[in-house]
């Protein structure tokens, strides 16, 4: 199992970024030494596809009386992102300061979108923002634009120790932000010199100058999300760029396929780019210059930097692909065989390029062909990236230098200061102490009665009590010392505080009875609801449940898992606290209820958000943890329908790297039980992907694993689906409330995905993080369905994905939307299709 595993994606603020042994990685993943994330005018920190932005109102210092005014959304109104739902509004000339503790080059990305003020009219407000090098906008206004939102992304050199951006007025007008990212990038990602498009000669000195982007492509492949790109990028669907839609399909297999040689790091591109590729749509076309082209609409006054990404993935075998490429009609790689560049199949290379032409033209072209000389005639892009060069006055907009627009920078001016440095450094004292008081606290309890968590305690019967002196459990005492952060187990309840929090477990409250015991929705003394988990002394989960799920949990933070508040162990209880889910188990929203019927993209993300927090499970820890019991009243929603896989009084950890199982008795619920682990009792974490392929299934079919009542041939959700999923006809069993809703190629990738889950031996079931990536293509192909041109009549037309500012990633997911497919796809790649079917149409080989 171990070898399978995909490089996980983590949040950046947290610095932390796992890698997978079947990725082929030379170095360490990149650690910004700077990473600041602005929310402006948010009352409380934004989490956004995995990362968390702070707000900026307690770092605010000005030099005068003007704070600048704060504008929220409306909370009923739709945003791409929590980013855009509040800013900060300037009236004078004003200035965010960063303390930069790597010189070199950083992202700077600024978020904006003009809420609806009562007393400002924000569209028309002309925004011009500089650093102290750069021109970054220059009277930009929202009221003649397309787009309500704008995202904007450069790559900047910083030279000191401080980088400011200043939002400078014009016209008495004001000036906004909504958030900012200021975030280091590796120095060797931008070469000093590359090659000029025309006259091809060397382009030196490139480091002197800015970059913007303007384009960022994953041809043939998902909407990839900076979730899972290691330097917080976003790469978009290319479909909508290409001058022919039927020139080109798609290729792709699955990302831990990639192989990265010595000299190339995932930070160039995630595997997820080299993965995906667009290839000629028909290869044996009589004309021979027959090509693929991409056109863009730039700047005609700037200087563009070009980087190609290639990867290939659909050859056989060595030196057999050979084609050309060309930029604005020029050629400049011809005769390009990639496995004698890299050495390798799916292995990837990149190639940079300056295009400095000066023809006026507002459009910049990319093609590739098959070459004259190759019998194979196809031709294959794996990735793209344009970024608009700043101009000599360093300026990304117009022609006005810093200076000419900020004579007076040294003069005394109002600044929204974030000093973030001597903020970051306060707080992280503010930590140290905290932590301190904590082990201090908790030392001196020792010598108190149950001061240590996991003293024996006897299974209903004789328990030593908290005596009233006792500051353990006391609201004053230990309990509220320990942060649910910290690497302890949790906060300590009392008794008394449990019965006050469910109005001594008022049956009223009663939300669901489980195999440990019943659940009440309870509330803490602060308001905060919560949902207590009280052990039944009859019943079969006991003592080890329960020291299992607290020793599990205190361990384990992430979105897509039910978190642990603490537990009370007082008078023989065995009571557990979690945070609470509004709309409560999934199963709930299938069958036996009243609750709506689920939508197909609702089903879609709640199963990829469940498969997440799986994959985290298996993949986020030194050790690997297998949940073992995986079910559809085990996921949780919470008021945003976000899944949030629960109950792990049964999880185990999983096998060490020398060992390929862990030898246990079998428990689970029937249904979901992986038929080699009951055979074999050899548990894997491929046994947790059995259970998810049946969760699937129930998903699509909304009925229990199990029904003795139905036939015989149809009581076991797995075996019954397989056989018509074997068919091709999984929409004969499907939910009829999906009927006629649900796109066939979405639909049949996800069939697909369940089947491979449900294999027999579990060496030929994916990792949770292959079944992740396609329920994510699943998705994409769900979502881009609705805008297919009526008047395509191509089945492998891929309808383009419109490049939004940020995009609105699920839950930090659908973190990743996946991507489209011709509904007509046959063909497999011999290479992958013992795991998964490369989506490609059969003409393009």
């Amino acid at each position: 199992m171990g070898n399978s595993r995909w490089n996980a994606w983590v949040p950046l603020l947290f610095s932390v970024i796992f890698c997978c042994s079947m990725v082929h990685i030379s170095s360490a993943a990149f650690l910004p030494a700077d990473n600041y994330l602005i929310a402006c005018g948010a009352a409380q920190n934004v989490t956004v596809q995995g990362r968390t932005f702070v707000p900026d109102l307690h770092l605010v210092s000005l030099e005068g009386e003007d704070k600048g005014q704060v504008v929220a959304a409306n909370s009923n109104a739709s945003f791409p992102s929590p980013l855009y739902q509040s800013l900060r509004v300037f009236t004078s000339l004003s200035s965010y300061e960063f303390k930069i503790r790597q010189k070199g080059r950083h992202w700077v990305r600024l978020y904006l979108h003009p809420l609806p003020s009562s007393n400002l009219d924000l569209s028309s407000a002309p925004l011009t923002v500089v650093t102290e090098a750069f021109v970054l906008l220059n009277n930009f206004t929202f009221k003649n634009q397309n787009t309500p939102f704008l995202f904007k992304e450069y790559l900047i050199d910083v030279t000191t120790n401080l980088l400011t951006i200043s939002f400078i007025l014009s016209n008495n007008s004001v000036a906004f932000v909504n958030a900012i990212e200021v975030v280091s990038v590796p120095d060797e990602l931008i070469p000093d010199q590359v090659v000029s498009v025309s006259p091809s000669a060397p382009f030196s000195g490139l480091s002197n100058y800015g970059l913007e982007t303007v384009y960022r492509l994953n041809m043939g492949g998902p909407l990839v999300t900076p979730q899972n790109d290691s330097l917080g990028r976003t790469w978009e669907n290319d479909r909508k760029y290409l001058h022919v839609n039927s020139s080109a399909v798609n290729a792709s297999v699955t990302p831990s396929n990639v192989k990265y040689p010595p000299v190339l790091t995932p930070e160039i591109a995630p595997n997820w780019i080299y993965s995906t590729a667009e290839t000629m749509g028909d290869a044996n076309v009589p004309n021979g210059s027959f090509n693929i082209t991409w056109i863009f609409k730039i700047d005609p006054d700037f200087m563009y930097f070009i980087r190609l990404h290639f990867c290939d993935i659909v050859s056989s075998s060595l030196n057999e692909l050979l084609f050309d490429v060309y930029i604005n009609s020029e050629l400049v790689l011809p005769s390009l065989d990639l496995s004698t560049k890299t050495g390798g199949l799916s292995v990837p290379f990149f190639k940079d390029f300056v295009s400095n032409s000066s023809d006026g033209s507002n459009t910049l072209s990319v093609s590739i062909g098959p070459d004259k000389d190759t019998d194979l005639a196809d031709a294959l892009l794996n990735g793209l990236e344009i970024l608009k060069i700043s101009n000599d006055l360093k300026s990304f907009d117009g022609s006005s230098s810093v200076d000419g627009l900020l004579p007076a920078r040294k003069s005394k001016k109002s600044k929204v200061g974030i000093i973030i440095g001597a903020s970051v450094g306060t707080l992280a004292a503010i930590g140290l102490i905290s932590l301190l008081y904590c082990c201090f606290m908790k030392r001196r309890s020792k010598a108190r009665p149950h001061a240590h968590p996991w003293l024996p305690l006897p299974l209903y019967g004789n328990s030593h009590t908290i005596t009233k002196g006792s500051t353990i459990s006391q609201k004053s005492g230990t309990a509220s010392c320990i942060s649910l952060s910290s690497s302890n187990l949790g906060r300590v309840f009392t008794f008394q505080e449990i019965m006050d929090a469910t109005n001594k477990f008022d049956e009223n409250l009663l939300l669901g009875v489980g195999g440990f015991g019943k659940v009440y929705k309870g509330t803490l003394e602060d308001g905060t609801k919560v949902a207590v988990k009280r052990g039944n002394p009859r019943s079969e989960q006991g003592l080890a449940e329960f020291q299992t799920e607290i020793e599990m949990l205190s361990k384990l933070r992430h979105r897509h898992l039910v978190s642990l508040i603490g537990y009370c162990d007082e008078r023989s209880e065995m009571i557990l606290v979690y945070e609470f889910m509004a709309n409560g188990p999934l199963r709930s929203h299938l069958y036996g209820t009243d609750l709506p019927s689920l939508s197909w993209k609702q089903r879609l993300e709640i199963c990829i958000g469940a498969s997440r927090g799986l994959h985290y499970l298996h993949t986020g820890a030194a050790q690997s943890i297998i949940h073992r019991d995986v079910k559809t009243t085990n996921i949780l929603l919470d008021e945003n329908f976000v899944a949030k896989v629960a109950d792990f009084g049964l999880s185990k950890t999983g096998p060490a790297l020398d060992q390929t199982h862990v030898s246990t008795a079998v428990k689970g619920s029937f249904g979901y039980l992986d038929p080699e682990y009951f055979r074999r009792q050899q548990l894997t974490e491929k046994s947790d992907v059995y259970s998810f392929g049946v969760v699937l299934m129930e998903v699509l079919c909304t009925r229990p694993a199990l029904n003795p009542v139905l036939p015989r041939e149809q009581v076991n959700i797995a075996e019954w689906a397989m056989t018509w999923q074997k068919k091709g006809m999984l929409e004969q069993i499907m939910d009829t409330a999906l009927v006629g809703k649900v796109n066939p190629a979405s639909l049949k990738k996800y069939g697909e995905t369940a089947e491979k889950c449900l294999a027999e031996y579990g060496v030929d079931r994916p990792t949770m993080g292959d079944v992740l990536w396609n329920l994510e293509y699943a998705l994409q192909l769900e979502e881009t369905s609705a805008l297919t041109d009526p008047d395509e009549n191509s089945t492998n037309h891929i309808p383009s994905i419109p490049l939004t500012p940020l995009t609105p990633f699920d839950n930090s997911v659908s973190m990743i939307d996946g991507i489209n497919s011709g509904t007509d796809d046959d063909a497999e790649d011999a290479a992958t299709s013992a795991v998964f079917s490369q989506l490609v149409n059969p003409r393009g080989r």
